[in-house]
């Protein structure tokens, strides 16, 4: 499972233009089931987003398909975790990661 920081590196008004295909592909990439959520950071500096369990490879592929990544407005910031407690909503989510 993971825990991906965005750090926009644009300023604000480039990814106020970039905001709908960005949104987008977080729409599709639900849909595909590897999202768990997503959002903006406070103050607006970037986003997070936590996935699913995956491969590195393939989360690696699926953020530089991300519009904010493919003209270059945000870094990312991957950070690997496996969940050892969880509230009794995610409790399948954990036993899938722990078996």
């Amino acid at each position: 499972m993971y825990v991906v920081l965005l750090n926009y590196t644009a300023p604000i008004e480039e990814i106020d233009l970039a905001l709908p295909d960005h949104a987008e592909w977080l729409n599709k990439q639900y849909e595909h089931g590897h999202f768990l959520a997503s959002g903006r950071r406070n103050p607006r500096i970037g986003g997070v987003i936590i996935s699913r369990p995956m491969s590195r490879g393939k989360l690696d592929a699926i953020l530089a398909s991300d519009p904010f990544s493919v003209q270059h407005l945000a870094r990312y910031e991957v950070i690997e975790f496996s969940p050892t407690k969880t509230a009794p909503e995610l409790r399948a989510l954990n036993e899938a990661v722990v078996h």
